[in-house]
């Protein structure tokens, strides 16, 4: 890509034209973590917050602001998504939760800011329910690990496996 597309030839933002696009089946995977201290992932995991099953407000926390998307970022297509899958591992070693979003429509658009964004919504729910215990909390390594569809077809991380 030899320029950003979110600017037009006077350099001035803008939504970009998808009209004449095909309408294709779309799929974005998006990860992240949030690290805390050992007895707060004790919390999380074996469901001793007093506020509740922390994770799953996290994940419908995760598949509200995918649905947002659009209002949250400005330049963002509204989209209507076709599937929205959450997942979390607890990473026992580290005190840590992975978050993954699949998102996937069938659109003239990619899902890449929806996936993204229900990672990061996903993380700070998580944040917010348990920083009553732990505000030092570190959220990292928020990032696309796959898309597919569209015109520029398949693209994968370099750190993910084929």
């Amino acid at each position: 890509m030899t320029r950003l597309t979110h600017f037009d030839a006077a350099g001035q933002a803008h939504m970009v034209d998808v009209g004449g696009k095909a309408a294709t089946a779309r799929r974005a995977v998006a990860e992240g973590i949030i690290r805390m201290l050992p007895a707060t992932f004790a919390l999380v995991k074996n469901g001793g917050h007093k506020k509740g099953d922390v994770l799953g407000i996290a994940r419908v926390a995760a598949i509200m602001a995918a649905k947002k998307t659009w209002d949250l970022i400005p330049l963002c297509h509204p989209i209507a998504l076709t599937r929205l899958a959450v997942e979390f591992e607890l990473l026992d070693g580290e005190s840590a939760v992975r978050i993954a979003v699949t998102a996937e429509c069938n659109g003239q658009t990619g899902v890449e800011m929806e996936a993204l964004t229900a990672v990061n919504v996903g993380l700070l729910t998580i944040y917010d329910m348990c920083k009553a215990v732990d505000r030092g909390m570190e959220i990292t390594g928020v990032r696309l690990l796959e898309k597919d569809g569209g015109k520029s077809g398949a693209w994968r991380h370099a750190d993910t496996e084929a």
